[in-house]
């Protein structure tokens, strides 16, 4: 149907009336894009440009990796509507990062992959973390230490272990994502990795493992006894 707007539709296949009425865990990844859309263009409707949106990028895990600029290029989107989109993207993954609290306790590299994954997986820059620990291997906090580049991200121990101290920890887990979907170590993180426990021998404060996230994937340097 040439040219129709969302009003034209029955109200069972109007996203917003969809997810008043089931819930948005049934709307399409296309309902639930034209509801932050809002309104479409003269020649084609929310519906049509969430359609257009996905099909630039292939799909929601290449959109949600863009920035807002790359958004608003694509025609009908502009961006106001990039910036709606580009915000409600990051409050899914701060929802995500913020569901690891409370737990109970860390035993394991895959409770550590659980955490980070739905964090860094999708990030287009490396994001260097540290995860606190109390005496009883409990995480009490989840910080975010430095921010790099494409392939690269500068963590020096001193802004990692500031933030143990201030908060008390007794252990730390140190964790960064490779955009590049390839989580193993390169030789600059195995020397990230040594500063890090040398660091943490001076001040009493243990280093339990470094994590590397990929897409899908994760390295566990105490996995690999590296640590």
């Amino acid at each position: 149907m040439a040219n129709y707007k969302i009003k034209d539709l029955p109200n069972e296949d109007r996203p917003r009336e969809k997810l008043l009425k089931n819930g948005a865990q049934y709307l399409t990844e296309v309902e639930l894009l034209a509801i932050l859309i809002r309104s479409g263009t003269r020649e084609k409707s929310a519906l049509d440009l969430a359609k257009d949106l996905l099909k630039q990028f292939d799909n929601i895990v290449n959109l949600a990796k863009a920035d807002v600029y790359a958004l608003a290029k694509t025609k009908g989107i502009g961006l106001v509507k990039a910036v709606s989109i580009e915000a409600a993207l990051e409050l899914g993954k701060r929802v995500m990062g913020a569901k690891v609290f409370p737990l109970e306790s860390i035993t394991s590299p895959i409770d550590i992959a659980k955490i980070l994954t739905p964090l860094l997986r999708y990030e287009n820059k490396e994001q260097f973390y540290v995860l606190l620990l109390n005496i009883k291997n409990k995480l009490i906090g989840l910080e975010k230490v430095s921010e790099g580049t494409l392939n690269a991200t500068i963590a020096e121990p001193r802004e990692v272990f500031l933030k143990a101290i201030t908060r008390n920890a007794a252990s730390i887990i140190v964790a960064h994502n490779h955009p590049s979907g390839d989580s193993y170590p390169s030789q600059e993180d195995r020397k990230t990795t040594e500063r890090m426990c040398t660091a943490g021998e001076v001040l009493g404060i243990k280093v339990l493992d470094h994590i590397i996230i990929g897409n899908g994937n994760y390295y566990s340097f105490k996995e690999k006894s590296l640590i």
